[in-house]
């Protein structure tokens, strides 16, 4: 079992990296810089990479604090993570810092590494329900199928972090019989989950009351390291900007200018819960219809009951789902197809593999699966490989023309398959990324 795991884990590092190519986005500017001052200057201010830069100042993802150093305005673990990946590269003398590349390699190589270790685990997780071939075509579904290859994998977004660990603790919530030791493990896993992505926070506290329910007294134990790291989260929050949410309510209040909303709360959630799941360019039906296969599973949650994962995990699902459909900038901005429908993702895997004999079992549903997996792939692949050559963001922008966001004529798969080939893929595996005296290609 656990060498069908790392040979998931290889084969999916491989795919994310084999465009070689960051995909950067405004939110994985300061994660990425904040991870070569960590292994180099073992510091977690910005000022630094701003004084050197000094129109990174006027982003609104650079953040003064209270003492006047610049920090990121996102929550601090995937920029950890990547500056231990930057740290080992260093050490061995793979990696020069001060390289033209080195941040954009290390941000690349981190998310590729933790969203291949989270297929890693969903092959864990479903092969406790299914034989290996199923569990590797359900890991196959998840990590190539999905924008976990399109956009998680590529550049430091949060969600590598908060969803591979989120995967690690489904993967011991699964099992039947789990120790003092495996519940404090979820606790770790889930408080870490919700720190690198505070979006997650809705299924962290399902999750939770599941552990309490099913596991009682011993469930409760995991509220401890929840509670530790939320502590932790807050109070750097509070030292930094004097605020329980740090930079939060900030990059909110510019919804209004950025994104041509009146707020952060929608009042139309009907709407964005239809464009979450079947808009043209941003629906998660539409980029990965595989996904949908998962209610299969629903039947057996129905007959397993709540002292089973699967119900738990679909409850989970749903609370997060309807959190989404009241947030305005439901389609994420400047991005490639849904965005926030991933972190939903690894909460599917075990109803999937409970499903999976219903799908399986008859032959014109098996055939459909298969189509619909086809078709998952060769989306995700798009985005891998050429967005965004297609401007589809910006043509007009998507912030401000909201109404494109309906138009099945002018869809961004539709102009990503007529876009051709990004000329940025393989930079990445210059000496630009590797050394200081190299050229910036």
């Amino acid at each position: 079992m656990r060498s069908g795991a790392l040979v998931a884990a290889l084969a999916a590092f491989l795919l994310y990296m084999s465009n070689g190519r960051e995909i950067p986005s405004y939110d994985s500017q300061p994660a990425k810089y904040l991870a070569i001052e960590i292994a180099t200057r073992h510091s977690l201010s910005l000022s630094h990479v701003v004084g050197r830069v000094p129109a990174l100042g006027d982003r609104p993802a650079f953040v003064r604090d209270r003492h006047g150093n610049y920090r990121s305005a996102y929550p601090l673990p995937s920029a950890l993570a990547a500056g231990a990946v930057a740290w080992t590269l260093t050490r061995l003398h793979v990696l020069d810092p001060r390289a033209p590349l080195a941040a954009p390699f290390v941000a690349k190589v981190t998310a590729s590494l933790l969203t291949a270790i989270t297929v890693a685990l969903a092959f864990l997780a479903a092969a406790q329900r299914v034989p290996k071939r199923q569990a590797a075509l359900i890991a196959l579904a998840l990590g190539a199928g999905t924008n976990l290859w399109a956009s998680v994998s590529q550049t430091l977004w949060q969600q590598e972090t908060g969803l591979c660990a989120l995967m690690g603790a489904l993967l011991i919530l699964t099992r039947r019989d789990v120790r003092v030791a495996g519940v404090l493990a979820v606790g770790v896993l889930l408080g870490l989950a919700g720190w690198a992505r505070p979006q997650l926070v809705p299924i962290v506290a399902v999750l939770a009351l599941s552990m309490i329910v099913r596991w009682r007294m011993r469930g409760a134990i995991a509220m401890i390291p929840i509670g530790c790291l939320a502590a932790l989260a807050i109070a750097i929050n509070v030292a930094w900007f004097g605020h329980l949410l740090g930079a939060v309510p900030l990059l909110e209040s510019l919804h209004p200018a950025l994104h041509a909303t009146s707020g952060s709360v929608s009042a139309t959630p009907w709407v964005s819960a239809a464009g979450l799941l079947v808009s043209p360019s941003r629906g998660l039906l539409v980029f990965s219809p595989v996904v949908a296969f998962a209610a299969f599973g629903a039947a057996v949650a129905r007959r397993e009951g709540w002292q089973s994962d699967l119900a738990w995990c679909l409850a989970a699902a749903c609370v997060e789902f309807v959190a989404y459909c009241f947030y305005q900038v439901w389609w994420g901005g400047h991005t490639f197809g849904p965005r926030y429908m991933l972190d939903i993702l690894p909460l599917l895997v075990p109803p999937a593999a409970a499903g999976f004999s219903g799908i399986a079992g008859r032959r014109p549903v098996a055939v459909l699966a298969t189509m619909c997996l086809a078709w998952s792939i060769g989306a995700a692949a798009l985005g891998a490989f050429v967005y965004p050559l297609e401007f589809w963001n910006l043509d007009p922008n998507i912030d401000t023309a909201h109404w494109r966001l309906w138009d099945w004529r002018d869809s961004q798969l539709a102009r990503a398959a007529h876009a051709g080939w990004n000329p940025e893929n393989f930079t990445l595996f210059s000496r630009a990324s590797f050394r200081q005296d190299a050229r910036n290609p």
